[in-house]
């Protein structure tokens, strides 16, 4: 062995000692902290507008906007660019908001009985809705982890000051149903109801992005239940989508996910590479030609499948090969920005659950300066604006190794199973 492959582990060893319950307890205070109190601070102005001069919840006005498209009988205009902006500059005044409608028209429907109240109040009323629902998915993934059972107030500090869960918040965006998927599916594959696991995941239809690797690890790995389950929701929903909103509606949503999906950068309109985590992205920022991108992202993609798929058809147990599950989806992911980073939120209580279950496994120490990491690093992912390189992508892949050599290298190491509910 050579003296640097000596330092590398003797580095993260080092590091891992650091993260000690009290540095992490600090760590979690002073991030939650000084994230809320921004967000106390730019949102405390009076009105429609922060301090900033930007709309309060921006990202939300897209829905109460389709949904009143919809009760009026214009269904056919939700991916009208033109109507949305002209809707959005009824509601604030201003020509510089540039919003695109990228979910299925069955998104809009549940906004519909909000349709009678501001805009202001409707987006305040689905933050408190969605926060509850976040809380409750990080309540029962915990519950599910016996020995994090003795650090309540840790995991409550470190759900408040997850990075992804403020720009989810100040964004106004939807990132808590998915969580709610995910979680679901973790809870059923808990009790083995691999059916119910599937049917769970293929509701995230409604963002399909998050489909792209899912169903190819559970075909792959031989899960056929949980796959069935999958592709039956997933077509359920897309039927019943059909069968209310017609034939027209569906063909502009296609028709724009189908664009959309061939120019990422797409959803957003400035600086979409710096705002994403996925490999697409990763590319993206270091390679300035398209069809280099797109062969570099093939191909790492079919890397992460394949790891993940490994992990998963591994005898390892659920919270090391769901983790993996996530990772992958996030990863292959083209479209994530740090908002939809929440559905990596039940990843981090399984692993460190599974970290303190085998302190003596060799890849502990990896396993947690890559989670401490995967934690912090999307907060600086604007810094990629000027290195060209988002630092939160190459820690996911990093994490996903490090479960992939604990599921294969000896997987009697890693049977704990965190299945105490």
């Amino acid at each position: 062995m050579t003296s640097q492959q000596a330092t590398t582990p003797c580095l993260i060893e080092s590091l891992s000692a650091l993260l000690t319950l009290r540095r992490l307890r600090a760590h979690a205070i002073i991030l939650a902290l000084c994230l809320w109190c921004t967000c106390a601070v730019d949102f405390a102005t009076p009105g429609l507008f922060d301090r900033g001069g930007n709309i309060k919840f921006q990202d939300f006005l897209q829905f109460p906007i389709s949904a009143q498209l919809i009760v009026q009988g214009h269904s056919a205009e939700l991916y009208n660019d033109q109507v949305l902006a002209e809707a959005i500059r009824g509601i604030s005044g201003s020509t510089s908001i540039e919003l695109k409608y990228f979910y299925g028209p069955q998104v809009a429907l549940p906004f519909i009985p909000l349709g009678q109240l501001s805009f202001l109040t409707q987006a305040e009323i689905w933050m408190a809705v969605s926060l509850l629902i976040y809380f409750a998915c990080i309540y029962l993934i915990w519950k599910s982890c016996s020995t994090l059972r003795t650090t309540p107030t840790l995991i409550a500090l470190c759900s408040a000051a997850y990075p992804p869960i403020f720009h989810f918040f100040v964004r106004g965006q939807v990132s808590a149903v998915p969580l709610l998927c995910i979680t679901a599916a973790y809870l059923a594959f808990l009790s083995r109801r691999e059916w119910l696991a599937g049917f769970a995941l293929g509701c995230l239809v409604f963002k399909p992005q998050f489909l792209v690797a899912v169903p190819l690890v559970l075909f792959f790995g031989k899960a056929w239940k949980s796959f069935a389950g999958l592709f039956l929701s997933a077509v359920a929903q897309l039927v019943l989508t059909y069968l209310y909103f017609g034939r027209a509606v569906m063909r502009a949503y296609f028709s724009m996910l189908l664009n959309s999906a061939s120019r990422p950068g797409s959803t957003e309109l400035s600086l979409s590479s710096v705002q994403m985590h996925s490999l697409y992205s990763f590319w993206e920022l270091l390679i300035p030609w398209v069809p280099g991108v797109w062969i570099a992202y093939f191909f790492t993609a079919i890397a992460a499948v394949v790891l993940a798929t490994t992990i998963w058809k591994s005898s390892s147990p659920l919270a090391l090969r769901f983790s993996a599950l996530i990772l992958a989806a996030v990863l292959v992911n083209p479209h994530i920005y740090i908002y939809d980073l929440l559905t990596m939120a039940p990843a981090f209580p399984l692993l460190a659950d599974w970290s303190i279950r085998n302190p003596k496994h060799p890849s502990v120490p990896a396993l947690r300066v890559f989670l401490y990491l995967s934690f912090l690093l999307p907060l600086f992912g604007p810094v990629a604006r000027w290195t060209h390189l988002q630092l939160s992508v190459i820690v996911f892949v990093a994490l996903l190794w490090t479960i992939h050599r604990i599921a294969t290298a000896d997987p009697a190491l890693a049977f704990a199973e965190c299945d105490d509910v």
